[in-house]
């Protein structure tokens, strides 16, 4: 089937299909008042913390933060593509899923397609070189000095890429389209006086995959002493370092058996480790371990533990790492370390050891309160009589941007055995910035009224409100929201206000299940997901007048920016009568607005 699915198809489908039957047939849920709950499918825990709601067509985890509609639970479950999620719930409902013959104005080719193809394309060449190209054996051999057996190396499918400039392109670029497809996957160079070169030569290749399983780079390991070492692919539509694991595909089933993930810096650590039985190890690809990292990794395993070779490096990537937990850890997630002797690699140091030995180093490895304070110690001069403080200004900006207040006391605790004063001193900081944090949004019944816009700007108020009452947007018109044009260059989010408000004036039936769906792969879908998992609280007509009053301090504010402008205008370079009557006009309604 050729083309784009249409939206109006997609929004159908979702109005017609109930998302607790698709998700109760794989995760048994209980109703829990008007919702259901379940432990969430996606990291372990004990207490239920996923919820999908009937009404909104939505699921959404509080411990983990996974949340989507139908479409995304299967795409995230069963690990499907769009289109196989869309095919797979068509059929439940007995609809035929149709496509755009041509792209149009509201529709876009699939750009990966052809990507995924030109990399299975290359797959395949690469693998096949390993097995058949005449001097493979320098590449097998290497292979066998480090210890990789021939089934280890199938399983992952690694490959080779012989030496020259163009084997994959004589190969595989045949045809423009071919060409065009290499260098869109970063697989070729374009030359700066025209062609193109192979950007992997003499090297042993590892195919790279998402978390779906899809083929989406390759990393090669250089079998000289050349630079660099190692190369992945570049950032494409398909790959991007900050956000992928290599191995977590294979190793996803064993992460959520062991109920933790390790780890490691190279491909090559987690083939070896596979190959001793120690199956849920990923490696990052050239870059410091990410917040998407870490976020995708707690939907399989509770704990993360971070294996570092204990050389200088190796403490400032660990430090890295830390920093990069502090913002998404909360109850039940764990992050460890592991520092291993010097000179050695969780390659190496698993074939003198063995998988026991290893597996112990794991288990026992350091938790994060204890690293915490030992890499701060390393920073701190204890001779000195302001160590304390200074240990302290340290630890404050790290304690501030963890979201448990559980686990922060728990940092202060162990901080206040090994240093007393600097804990006190942090307990004289901290407490109010955490409550704040922490602090829940109240209904009017509990303070007021108007409380419950007052946790978010009115911008923010005005979308989250219309994703539950999707049919407040008919209040507004075209003439009556002119205002936007004035804050739009002002204020991000304002184009997302504005393309809620004109979509659901068309569809004001549409639940947040269908609408998160209709931003998907836009610059607003993880906007529009944040903005979905929080729920204002109050009656329907409670939340209208919310609304409203957003609209309305939004309307002030756009009417203050216009005066402003005039103002500045007037001073500088003076206003034609038109003008001057335009900001008579404004400050008379910036006054009675502040009459009402």
């Amino acid at each position: 089937m050729a083309g784009k699915i249409p939206a109006k198809f997609i929004d159908d489908l979702l109005a017609r299909v109930d998302i607790i039957d698709i998700i109760d047939a794989r995760v048994p849920l209980k109703k829990a008042g008007k919702d259901y709950k379940a432990c969430c499918p996606f990291h372990e825990e004990k207490t239920p913390s996923f919820t999908v709601s009937h009404d909104k067509q939505f699921y959404h985890c509080f411990g983990c933060g996974v949340h989507g509609s139908a479409i995304g639970f299967l795409m995230e479950y069963d690990h499907m593509s769009f289109p196989e999620a869309v095919q797979e719930l068509a059929g439940r409902v007995g609809m035929e899923v149709p496509r755009d013959a041509q792209p149009g104005p509201s529709s876009s080719p699939d750009q990966t397609a052809p990507l995924l193809e030109i990399l299975a394309e290359a797959d395949k060449y690469f693998r096949r070189m390993l097995r058949e190209y005449p001097y493979a054996k320098e590449a097998v051999d290497y292979l066998k000095r480090r210890g990789l057996s021939g089934e280890i190396a199938a399983d992952f499918g690694l490959g080779f890429v012989p030496e020259g400039w163009d084997n994959l392109l004589k190969a595989v670029g045949t045809s423009d389209a071919a060409r065009s497809a290499l260098a869109a996957a970063g697989l070729i160079v374009k030359k700066d006086n025209g062609g193109f070169y192979d950007r992997f030569r003499h090297r042993v290749m590892f195919p790279i995959h998402d978390h779906r399983g899809r083929l989406i780079g390759f990393g090669g390991r250089i079998l000289d002493k050349g630079e660099p070492k190692y190369l992945n692919s570049p950032e494409t539509p398909l790959f991007h370092k900050g956000r992928e694991l290599y191995g977590l595909y294979r190793a996803r089933d064993a992460l959520k058996r062991e109920g933790r993930a390790l780890v490691v810096e190279g491909y090559m650590d987690v083939v070896a480790l596979a190959q001793f039985g120690i199956d849920y190890a990923v490696a990052t690809l050239g870059t410091a371990t990410t917040r998407d990292h870490l976020e995708r990794l707690f939907r399989y395993a509770p704990e993360v533990v971070f294996c570092f070779d204990g050389d200088r490096a190796g403490r400032e990537a660990a430090w890295r790492a830390l920093e990069s937990s502090f913002p998404v850890l909360h109850e039940g997630r764990q992050v460890s370390f592991l520092f291993l002797p010097d000179g050695e690699d969780p390659d190496s140091l698993v074939r003198k050891e063995g998988k026991e030995a290893f597996s112990a180093r794991v288990s026992k490895a350091l938790s994060l309160p204890d690293y915490f304070y030992q890499a701060l110690a390393a920073e701190v001069d204890f001779s000195r009589s302001d160590a304390p403080a200074r240990m302290a200004e340290l630890a404050r900006p790290l304690l501030s941007n963890l979201r448990s207040d559980a686990l922060r006391h728990l940092m202060l605790d162990r901080l206040g055995e090994k240093n007393r004063l600097a804990a006190a001193s942090l307990r004289k900081i901290l407490p109010e910035s955490s409550r704040m944090k922490a602090a829940p949004v109240r209904s009017h019944n509990a303070a007021g009224k108007g409380s419950a816009a007052s946790g978010a700007t009115p911008l923010r108020r005005a979308i989250q409100i219309l994703l539950q009452r999707p049919q407040l947007a008919a209040e507004s018109t075209t003439e009556n929201m002119e205002f936007l044009s004035t804050l739009e260059p002002e204020r991000a989010g304002v184009d997302l206000l504005r393309m809620m408000i004109d979509l659901l004036r068309e569809q004001p039936t549409m639940n947040i299940g269908s609408i998160i769906e209709h931003f998907r792969d836009s610059e607003h879908e993880r906007h529009i997901g944040k903005l979905a998992e929080s729920v204002v609280p109050g009656e329907p007509e409670e939340l209208d007048t919310f609304y409203r009053d957003a609209i309305q301090k939004l309307r002030i504010e756009a009417t203050g920016l216009a005066i402003e402008r005039l103002l500045n205008k007037e001073r500088f370079a003076g206003l034609s009568d038109a003008e001057k009557s335009e900001l008579k006009r404004l400050l008379a309604e910036k006054n009675a607005a502040r009459a009402f």
